[in-house]
């Protein structure tokens, strides 16, 4: 028997599926209403199974009248991944988010698994022994240089 995150997990995919541009806004309390469980349930599914490292983009607006949209990522092309990174990255980075978003662009073949992995090896931190913020601000500004460099064909 599938776990009740599974099922939200589920669902929630499936309704991006149908949606034409690939975007879905949802109310937390609805949706926990319609699997009987806790609106905290949904932040977690969101939070753990809808992130940046997985392909998709989360906003939140909480509050009466809030909501959750979830964008599925599609990256066609060099310079939608460029896009892409310079949106999305901003000015910091932590190290599960760049090792995610790299494993993205390798599985997506915008990168080869060496150059993945030399990058994920410089924007390490072990390598960047810097105190937080500064490690995540230098990693961002480390992979915005790495990427221009490699997708600017």
């Amino acid at each position: 028997m599938r776990s009740v995150s599974e099922m939200i997990e589920q669902h929630l995919k499936q309704i991006m599926q149908q949606s034409p541009d690939g975007v879905i806004e949802i109310q937390r309390n609805d949706l926990a209403d319609q699997f009987n469980c806790v609106p905290s349930q949904i932040n977690y599914v969101i939070s753990t199974r809808f992130t940046l490292e997985k392909g998709y983009i989360v906003e939140s607006k909480r509050g009466g009248g809030g909501y959750v949209r979830i964008q599925k990522v599609v990256l066609h092309s060099h310079g939608t991944v460029l896009d892409f990174i310079f949106q999305n990255v901003g000015n910091h980075i932590d190290q599960t988010t760049s090792e995610g978003l790299l494993y993205q662009l390798e599985e997506g073949g915008f990168v080869t698994a060496r150059e993945a992995a030399l990058m994920k090896a410089a924007v390490a931190r072990e390598v960047l022994a810097l105190k937080l913020p500064l490690r995540d601000e230098i990693r961002a500004r480390m992979l915005k240089a790495m990427m221009v460099c490699l997708l600017s064909k």
